[in-house]
């Protein structure tokens, strides 16, 4: 193997390992986000996206990025959170064409139920995978912490 070859593996291991981390991660808090919230980690996600804003609102193009979601599956998503009571849409003032999302006060509510539940998820499982050699570098990365050169 020569020197890119090299570089190659070395970039597919750091993919395998970041692709196996986000694998735990999904995996647990959908587990904990759906037993304690009755969220699914995309559902949470578009909550935290929403809460983020000035004055709670989102276009659904940027929902759709902020969530890593096709335009069509957002839309679907946001009727699923709407029916819920979850959100609203609102359209733009200045762009009739323009629909924003936005919490309703139950959303926000289950949002604030359910972020502590998130992020002590999110932490077990990095801590876990902390203890996995393959993975403690991505988990410092994560953490800003300096990764050791190989």
């Amino acid at each position: 193997m020569g020197i890119a070859d090299d570089a190659v593996e070395v970039r597919a291991q750091g993919w395998r390992a970041l692709a196996a981390l986000h694998g735990l991660i999904e995996s647990e808090l959908g587990r904990e986000l759906e037993a304690s919230a009755g969220l699914s980690v995309v559902e949470y996600t578009v909550l935290d996206a929403l809460n983020r804003q000035d004055g709670w609102h989102m276009r659904m193009q940027q929902l759709a990025r902020a969530a890593a979601l096709s335009p069509s599956a957002t839309t679907r998503l946001v009727t699923r959170l709407e029916d819920r009571g979850l959100l609203t849409r609102v359209l733009c003032a200045d762009d009739r064409r323009g629909i924003y999302t936005e919490l309703t006060g139950p959303g926000r509510d289950l949002y604030r139920s359910a972020r502590p539940i998130h992020d002590a998820a999110l932490e077990r499982v990095l801590d876990d995978a902390c203890e996995q050699p393959e993975l403690a570098p991505m988990v410092a990365a994560l953490h800003g912490e300096a990764v050791p050169a190989r």
